[in-house]
This record gives C-alpha cells, structure tokens and sequence, in this order.
C-alpha cells in the first residue's frame, strides 16, 4: 500500500435502530455477503484500518480479524455519538477517517478516494446536495474529536453543528460525479422497498 495513505482509516456506523427497514441493516443479505460485509470490502483498499461502530448487545455477521467492532457508549444519540466512539477506536496513527453507514453496498472505492482528496488542509470534507450535507459520506480528521466532546457538553448532537466549528470544506455533489457518475455512493437504503430495489440491480457476479 502507498506509504501516504497509511494513515488513513473507516468507521462505518451500523448502530441505528433500522425502523423503517424493520431488521437490523448490517445483517441483511447482500449476494454473498451482508450489507456490512459489503461496505468493508468497498472499503478495505482504500483504508487499511477499519473500525465497525455497533450498538450496545447488536449481533454483527462474521467480520475479518483486522476489522475492530466498538459499542456506542450511550446509545440513542444519533451518528454525532458514533462519529466519536469511532474516531477513539482508530490506531493511533490513523489521522483521518471516511465515515459511511452501513447500508450503502454501491459505494465505490474511487469515491472515497476523490473525498480524502478533497480534504486538504481541512478539517472535515463533507458532500453536499442542494444545501443538504451527507455526513455520513465525509472524510473527518482524527483532531476534530476534542471539537465533538466539547459539542456533547453543551448537548449538542448535530453534526451539521460541528461543520461550523471546525474547517470545514463542502463537496458539490456535481464535482462528486467525477469520481462517482451517478452518485451511486450516496444511495443508502432505508426501507424494504428500497432494499429489494437494490437487489434487482446487483449483478451475478458481485
């Protein structure tokens, strides 16, 4: 791997209570794998350490030994809450971490990719779609989690919140289609409906 992008890592959040889905993401099918099996191999190339952010007691399908698995410390806190716990868990030489959910199995590696190029000499790259951010999709260095305790101190919880305490640069989503020409990366799946949507477009061999 290019010595510059040892130090570059993951978190993917799978904590949330899937209600709309009606079962827990991480453990849906996906071809062969599951949906958080997916996301880890869309992943794993571009980002030697990967850390799985689950909530307390949640049952998480077979991971490989590398991959570290951490609780969110109290749950209910929405992904501000695992941002942190995830960005804690990453080796000490881990600088910055993309942070995706669980549930996104179209995510291409150049996407993340043209996200950790996009940082710069920023704190947080994060996309954003007709003022709508995607935090869940952004590159976030490890240094912005004395910013994230200083917000849960005060009770804060929204990381559209933290955007503007820190460097902050926002991605256009039409400069995204460089990397990603249908923004296929930033399709999650939130319901049965789009679940089995997904599925009708997976290909044989994937």
């Amino acid at each position: 791997m290019n010595q510059l992008v040892k130090d570059r890592g993951c978190i993917i959040l799978c904590g949330g209570k899937s209600s709309r889905m009606g079962s827990p993401k991480a453990m849906l099918p996906f071809g062969d794998q599951t949906l958080l099996q997916r996301v880890i191999t869309c992943v794993e190339n571009v980002c030697p350490s990967i850390v799985v952010v689950a909530a307390k007691d949640q049952p998480l399908p077979d991971l490989p030994e590398s991959v570290v698995v951490v609780r969110d410390s109290v749950e209910g806190q929405g992904p501000l809450e695992g941002i942190r716990v995830g960005l804690k868990a990453l080796p000490q030489t881990t600088t910055v971490a993309y942070v995706t959910s669980c549930d996104v199995p179209f995510l291409k590696p150049s996407f993340v990719e043209f996200m950790f190029d996009r940082l710069g000499t920023n704190d947080i790259a994060v996309p954003v779609e007709d003022g709508f951010f995607h935090p869940l999709a952004g590159v976030y260095c490890v240094s912005v989690s004395g910013a994230i305790e200083a917000l849960f101190r005060t009770g804060e919880r929204r990381p559209r919140m933290l955007f503007d305490q820190v460097c902050t640069v926002q991605v256009p989503t039409e400069l995204l289609k460089t990397a990603d020409s249908t923004l296929d990366s930033l399709v999650n799946l939130n319901d049965p409906e789009q679940y089995q949507a997904a599925l009708e477009r997976l290909r044989p061999d994937e």
